[in-house]
């Protein structure tokens, strides 16, 4: 006599722990019709043990966003669980890993900041080079930015002119 349409003992003897990497396939119907769909990523936490009401915590990271779904251990809309992969963790609950993801991300937007930064400081300096005499480009006009004048090279015709100043 099957009470539930679930393999409990399987899912009881399934040994998932936090830092584990597991793909849960969730039946959807749509259209009279149900599918497979699968959800893949890192076991953030397992509470309540292996009675009736335990739950799995699920995190994985789609299109930069983190996302989390809290699975019961022994639901029917749970088709199979898989674990991939095994990670040695030290902790039973690893609600850490949302910190340090936002962690790593605002390290990359610094990075992306001062970037950015540096490559507005290059097109600076191309826009200060000299341009030639009577001759415009298709782009917006240069603005004229005051900068440390190199000495000029003397030619030889204010060569005299300075030595009759000077006498």
């Amino acid at each position: 006599m099957k009470i539930s349409p679930v393999n409990m003992d399987a899912r009881k003897k399934l040994d998932l722990r936090a830092g584990d990497t597991v793909r849960v396939y969730q039946k959807i119907e749509e259209k009279g019709k149900v599918r497979l769909q699968p959800f893949e990523g890192l076991v953030l936490a397992r509470k309540h043990g292996a009675e009736a009401g335990a739950t799995f915590t699920v995190r994985r990271v789609s299109d930069s966003y983190g996302v989390e779904k809290i699975f019961p251990l022994y639901s029917p809309v749970i088709d199979r669980i898989e674990i991939l992969k095994r990670s040695k963790t030290r902790r039973s609950k690893l609600y850490n890993i949302r910190r340090q993801a936002i962690k790593q991300i605002s390290k990359r937007m610094k990075m992306m900041f001062v970037n950015i930064k540096s490559e507005e400081k290059v097109v600076e300096e191309s826009k200060e080079e000299v341009v030639v005499e009577g001759e415009t480009s298709n782009e917006a006009p240069v603005k004229e930015a005051v900068t440390e004048e190199a000495p000029k090279e003397e030619t030889p015709a204010e060569e005299p002119k300075k030595e009759e100043e000077a006498k």
